[in-house]
């Protein structure tokens, strides 16, 4: 039996990277024949730019032209994307925070699509952890895409990076319309990952019941520091165009001021990852 994909939500700027991400969320979208709607978020200029309510009304009205130009280029794009018979739909989230404005709207999609964030010459108006705040916000899982990605097509080769953790079956749970529909799917663990109690459940059986079979890519050994680079480098000689993961099972906070593997394949990502938390 298929595991459904009702509704998709997909995050727009008006930057390049949201065009790649749309026609991303389209293909997938029209794959699992589900609806997909896409939001523009953006922090209004007037509120990133510091005392721009002193600096006169000439000033505020420039603000606003440029957020004018930046909308329409956005949904320029949104139009330009559309098929025949497409039913995709497109809103405008002018609440404020930016991140709970579209949270709220994640909380009725079955899976997010989210852009990268870009360290240098990245849009304007997105907060550089508006991923991780919109996972940790909205609970739903997330497709994020490479700000380095110029054309995706559909998911064929999965690597899913497991742990025996809530984050990680979360995730899995998630991407099962997308592993049913691989021609490949690995699963790379390490350490306790790697063993399992005599008659009980585990992820092999998961899967097998739902119809995915899966190549298993064992290490014994604990879990390294580098995990986040090892599931990225393993996933690149496999060949997988998607990365399945848990993500922050430790807090935000521990993670970025440690490290982590969350925070280590959300910076340095090449393929989508589909994570949740």
């Amino acid at each position: 039996m298929k595991a459904p994909l009702h509704q998709l939500l997909v995050h727009l700027d008006d930057a390049a990277p949201a065009a790649v991400r749309l026609a991303y969320a389209r293909k997938i979208a029209a794959r699992h024949e589900a609806a997909l709607a896409a939001a523009y978020a953006v922090i209004p200029s007037m509120v990133e730019v510091p005392f721009a309510a002193e600096a006169g009304p000439q000033a505020l009205d420039a603000l606003r032209e440029i957020d004018v130009q930046r909308r329409a280029q956005a949904h320029a794009v949104f139009d330009a994307s559309q098929a025949p018979g497409d039913t995709a739909s497109w809103c405008e989230l002018s609440g404020f925070p930016l991140v709970s404005s579209f949270s709220e709207q994640a909380l009725y999609a079955d899976l997010l699509v989210l852009g990268q964030h870009q360290p240098e010459g990245g849009p304007a108006g997105i907060p550089f952890d508006f991923v991780e705040s919109v996972l940790l916000t909205a609970g739903k899982p997330a497709l994020v895409v490479p700000y380095t990605a110029r054309a995706l097509e559909l998911p064929q080769t999965l690597a899913i990076a497991w742990k025996p953790t809530r984050e990680a079956a979360r995730a899995v749970a998630a991407a099962l319309p997308l592993l049913q529909q691989a021609r490949e799917v690995h699963v790379l663990t390490w350490g306790e990952g790697a063993t399992t109690p005599a008659g009980g459940l585990d992820l092999p059986a998961w899967l097998q019941r739902r119809g995915v079979e899966a190549r298993w890519h064992r290490e014994a050994e604990a879990e390294p520091d580098t995990v986040g680079d090892h599931f990225l480098s393993r996933a690149c000689d496999l060949g997988a165009d998607l990365l399945v993961m848990g993500v922050y099972g430790h807090s935000r906070a521990r993670e970025w001021v440690l490290g982590g593997a969350s925070r280590t394949v959300l910076q340095a990502m090449t393929v989508p990852v589909l994570v949740a938390h």
